[in-house]
């Protein structure tokens, strides 16, 4: 079992619940967090002991106010860590000798909470998504100080919370290593994520829509550029408008291992 509480955030996705259903299969403690008009519908896929109920709707913020929510759940129960999940992630791989094996069984989160908890400065700890760590091209387990993307375990303590509409995983990664924390980005155990904008629901009609009036990707990009102008930019791939960060300045944050704090 994961050490830590587990929280999906989700909206509007209640016919295709992938994140709960590959964490359902792993025999995995979960919990759906959602917003109160969309109870109903949940409950047609989900007993209601697996549902967290938010005491606010529709508030045009994306996902930033269930973030913080969560946050300060986890902090209520007494935990020091808490893993949040974007709610469209369709099962969990390991990888071994650039092979990538689906997990059918046991619990990928305990390694990587293991491995955070040996250390007193590990911010954010997770998954990289399968489709960024291609089989033909060697590959470390680990990477650190990088972003963390859509299956976080964040350390409680940080002086950090969510905030902003857009790229706020990327953001919260870059705010904890300007600060001088360390993140841990693991390749050896992988989340499939769907692609943003691939599914109903979620943020793609509120944040990222694409029409004659609005770029919901230019927007994603130039959010991001005027929170960290300092290693941010603006450009064009794969015929869309992307953000590309910079992590070179952040290569001498150090791990610090417990055993290394000083007594008192």
């Amino acid at each position: 079992m994961s050490r830590y509480p587990i929280y999906v955030i989700s909206k509007g996705r209640w016919e295709r619940p992938l994140t709960a259903r590959a964490l359902a299969a792993l025999g995995l403690p979960f919990r759906m967090v959602i917003e109160p008009q969309e109870k109903a519908a949940y409950r047609k896929s989900l007993p209601a002991a697996q549902l967290l109920v938010l005491p606010f709707s529709n508030l045009g913020q994306g996902s930033i106010p269930a973030r913080n929510w969560v946050w300060e759940h986890s902090l209520a129960e007494g935990h020091k860590r808490h893993w949040i999940l974007d709610d469209n992630i369709d099962g969990f791989y390991r990888l071994n000798q650039n092979r990538k094996v689906r997990i059918r069984e046991g619990c990928p989160f305990t390694p990587i909470e293991q491995f955070s908890d040996r250390y007193q400065n590990i911010a954010l700890a997770g998954m990289n998504y399968e489709f960024f760590v291609p089989r033909r091209y060697p590959c470390e387990p680990v990477r650190f100080n990088t972003r963390i993307y859509s299956c976080i375990l964040i350390e409680n303590s940080i002086p950090f919370r969510w905030r902003g509409r857009y790229n706020e995983d990327t953001d919260l990664s870059l705010r904890v290593l300007k600060a001088g924390y360390v993140t841990v980005l693991f390749n050896a155990f992988l989340a499939k994520k769907m692609p943003t904008m691939t599914m109903k629901g979620g943020n793609t009609d509120e944040l990222y829509r694409q029409d004659e009036q609005f770029d919901g990707r230019f927007e994603m990009a130039k959010s991001l550029y005027l929170q960290h102008p300092d290693v941010t930019k603006i450009v064009r791939k794969w015929g869309r408008w992307q953000h590309h960060v910079d992590y070179r300045p952040f290569r001498h944050n150090k791990l610090k291992r417990i055993s290394d704090a000083p007594t008192g």
